[in-house]
């Protein structure tokens, strides 16, 4: 695909209220400047290209670590630490009321709270950087039942650098990191992220023996 299509392509999106991480607009900013100079395009490309795979393996690397020390309190008062969820499994899904793919996926978080509250799942749901009465007035078109945190009442969105949505990171009974998702990639995936801290593995062998 040429860059002038690229251009036109990104605007289309944008245009669609498509999620878009800040490094999707910075990456088209220079875009914009480095189609001027085509040799210095190809090794933008490969930097990036290398910055990200980086990046992965960085996020990889985390999982089975202890989870930062973080605090959060929800809209109805309850407060959370690392102290407070020992011997829980904790989801944290990072959204914002404008993310078209967290609004796709909210009936999928809302039907897992419900189907694991009673087996030791703790959801939080994180808005981010978004005012209270921005949130209040989604809710109101958009119920929730899941406990709602905003950007005020935790530090967590800047632990885990949320600034593409949704983020799912899954916090297992011993505090550790279980697992985390960038990106909304459906209900097989996010079911096997919480697999990843013993949520519903039953249910998952269960139906691969009724296969075999």
């Amino acid at each position: 695909m040429s860059f002038r299509a690229q251009h036109f392509a990104y605007a289309k999106l944008r245009s669609r209220g498509t999620c878009f991480s800040a490094t999707d607009s910075v990456t088209h900013a220079a875009l914009t400047v480095l189609s001027f100079r085509a040799v210095r395009y190809r090794a933008f490309i490969i930097c990036l290209a290398v910055l990200l795979t980086a990046r992965a393996f960085a996020a990889d690397d985390e999982d089975g670590q202890p989870a930062p020390r973080f605090r959060a309190k929800t809209t109805a008062g309850e407060s959370f630490n690392n102290e407070s969820i020992k011997g829980k499994v904790v989801l944290l899904e990072f959204w914002t009321s404008w993310c078209q793919y967290c609004h796709q996926e909210e009936a999928l978080v809302e039907q897992i709270n419900k189907e694991f509250a009673d087996k030791g799942l703790i959801v939080l749901a994180i808005d981010v950087a978004e005012s209270k009465k921005t949130v209040k007035k989604y809710l109101e078109q958009h119920p929730r039942s899941c406990r709602i945190v905003l950007t005020e009442g935790t530090n967590l969105a800047a632990m885990y650098q949320a600034n593409v949505y949704p983020i799912y990171v899954v916090i297992d009974r011993d505090g550790n990191i279980a697992g985390e998702q960038r990106g909304a990639a459906g209900e097989r995936a996010l079911r096997s992220l919480l697999a990843t801290a013993g949520i519903g593995v039953e249910a998952e062998d269960n139906q691969d023996s009724d296969h075999n």
